[in-house]
C-alpha cells in the first residue's frame, strides 16, 4: 500500500490524503474472514461448522469484504497520519475514488487536524479581581432575609400595602370583550414581588378586603402578549383578602429551628458569618475563573475543527435529553444541533487552549491538589469522610475534580502574571441583587 502527498482543502484544518491498498490483500483477508464465519456458522440442513464455502461466500461475501476493506483501509490510514506526524481531530470520512476494480484501490481520506496554538503573551492582560470582606451588616441582611424566607400572614383589617399577601378575582375586556389569559379567581400574590404589572398592583394598594373597582390598564410596549402590546384594557378587581407578613423573632424558636442547638442568637450569627464567607470566596473565584477564560479566549483566536464541535453539541444534545428526563419532561422532544452551536463553539475552543497550555507550563493536577479539592467540598456536608469515599470510588467524579483543578491551576498561572487590580464590590454585588 502507498499513500501520496497531504493536501490542504479549503478549511484551514482540513486535510485529504489518498490511500492506495491492494486489491489482493482484500480478497485475502475477505477469504479468511469468511473461514473463521464458517467454522461457527449455523444454517439449516448443515453440521455446525460444516456450512460449505461457496455458500457462506453467498450469505455473508460482501459483509465479510465490507469489514476486511475497512480494517485494511483503516490501518493504511493510521500509518499515514503516523508517519507524517498528523494530530487527526475527529472521525476521518473515507470515499473511494477512482476505478474500483483494478489490482489496487484507491480512497480518498478527508479530515480535520488539531489546530497549532502559539500562546499569546499574557503579561500584558489586565484584569480585575473583585475583593469583598464580610461584615457584621452582611450577617445582619442574611439574618433578615432568613426570617422573611419563613414569615407567615395573618388577616389585617386595613387597605393592602406593600408585603402583603392578598388573594384577588380579575376580569380584563379589550373593548369590552373578555380577552384571554386576563381573568383569574382566587389569585394569590404579595404586593411588592413582582408577580403582576406595576400598574396593576398599585391598583390593589390602597384596598381593603371586599373592595371591588374597575380601572385601566395600559400594557407596554415590549408586552409579550403581541395583541396587548401598546393596548388600553379595562380590568374588573376585587380584593377578597388582605393579609400582613408576620416575620419571625429572632428568639430562641427561631434559632433552634435554624439548626443552632443552643437556640443562641450569637451562635446563629457566627455560622452565618462562617457561611457567607465560604460563598463570597467561591463566587469571587468563580468571578476570576470566568474573567480569566475571557482573557484567554480573546488572546489566542485559533480556528476549531468542526468535528469537535459537533461531537460537542451532541454531548450538550444528550445531558439536554438527561435533565429533561430528571424533571420529568419527555425526553424524547426533538432538539436541533443548531440550538447548541453558540454553546459548543467556545467550549470546544476553550478546552483546546487550556490543553493546549496545561501541557507546555506542565499544570497538570496533582494528587495533593485533588485530595485538597475533594476535601474543601467534605467540609460543607455533615459526614465529610463519606462525602470523601463517594468521590474516590468513581472514576467519572475524580476526573470532574481532576478538570476543575487543572483550571484552577490556569487561573492561578495567569493571575501570577497578568495586571491584577483588585476592586471592592459589595454585598449586594457579589451575592445577587436580593444578597442570597
Amino acid at each position: 500500500m502507498s499513500t501520496t502527498e497531504t493536501v490542504q482543502e479549503t478549511n484551514p484544518l482540513e486535510r485529504s490524503i489518498d490511500l492506495i491498498v491492494s486489491a489482493q490483500e482484500v480478497e485475502a483477508a475477505t477469504d479468511a474472514r469468511l473461514a473463521r464465519m464458517g467454522k461457527t456458522m449455523k444454517i439449516a440442513g448443515f453440521r455446525p461448522g460444516k456450512v460449505p464455502a461457496k455458500v457462506v461466500k453467498q450469505q455473508y461475501g460482501a459483509q465479510a469484504r465490507d469489514e476486511a476493506l475497512n480494517e485494511i483501509v483503516g490501518r493504511a490510514f493510521g500509518e499515514a497520519i503516523t508517519q507524517q506526524k498528523l494530530k487527526v481531530a475527529g472521525y476521518p470520512r473515507i470515499e473511494p475514488k477512482g476505478d474500483q476494480t483494478g489490482a489496487s484501490l484507491t480512497f480518498a481520506a478527508t479530515f480535520e487536524l488539531f489546530p497549532e496554538i502559539t500562546l499569546a503573551d499574557v503579561s500584558g492582560a489586565e484584569i480585575e479581581r473583585p475583593v469583598h470582606e464580610v461584615s457584621a451588616a452582611d450577617v445582619d441582611k442574611t439574618l433578615d432575609i432568613l426570617r422573611k424566607q419563613r414569615v407567615r400572614y395573618e388577616d389585617a383589617a386595613r387597605a393592602a400595602q406593600k408585603e402583603d399577601r392578598v388573594v384577588i378575582d380579575f376580569l380584563g375586556k379589550k373593548d369590552g370583550v373578555p380577552f384571554a389569559g386576563g381573568e383569574a379567581k382566587d389569585y394569590p400574590m404579595v404586593l411588592g414581588q413582582g408577580t403582576l404589572l406595576p400598574d396593576f398592583e398599585a391598583a390593589i394598594e390602597g384596598a381593603t378586603a371586599g373592595t371591588s373597582k374597575t380601572f385601566d390598564l395600559t400594557f407596554p410596549a415590549d408586552y409579550g402578549n403581541t395583541e396587548l402590546a401598546g393596548q388600553t384594557v379595562q380590568f374588573d378587581l376585587t380584593v377578597k383578602q388582605v393579609q400582613g407578613p408576620i416575620v419571625p423573632e429572632l428568639d430562641e424558636e427561631f434559632v433552634r429551628a435554624m439548626g443552632i442547638e443552643s437556640g443562641n442568637a450569637a451562635d446563629l450569627k457566627a455560622e452565618i458569618e462562617k457561611n457567607l464567607k465560604g460563598e463570597v470566596k467561591k463566587r469571587i473565584h468563580q468571578r476570576v475563573r470566568e474573567a480569566v477564560m475571557e482573557k484567554l479566549d480573546a488572546l489566542n483566536p485559533i480556528a476549531v475543527p468542526k468535528a469537535l464541535v459537533e461531537q460537542e453539541i451532541y454531548r450538550l444534545m444528550q445531558g439536554t435529553r438527561e435533565d429533561m428526563k430528571q424533571r420529568g419532561m419527555k425526553g424524547d422532544i426533538p432538539l436541533q444541533p443548531e440550538w447548541f452551536q453558540d454553546r459548543a463553539l467556545p467550549r470546544v475552543r476553550m478546552g483546546l487552549i487550556l490543553a493546549d497550555l496545561v501541557e507546555k507550563e506542565n499544570l497538570v493536577a496533582t494528587e495533593a491538589q485533588m485530595d485538597a479539592r475533594i476535601a474543601e467540598i467534605a467540609e460543607t456536608y455533615q459526614r465529610p469522610e463519606e462525602v470523601l469515599q463517594w468521590y474516590k470510588q468513581d472514576r467519572q467524579r475524580l476526573a470532574n475534580i481532576e478538570s476543575d483543578v487543572l483550571e484552577q491551576n490556569v487561573v492561578d498561572w495567569f493571575m501570577a502574571r497578568a495586571k491584577v487590580t483588585d476592586k471592592t464590590i459589595d454585598f449586594d454585588d457579589i451575592m445577587g441583587q436580593q444578597g442570597v
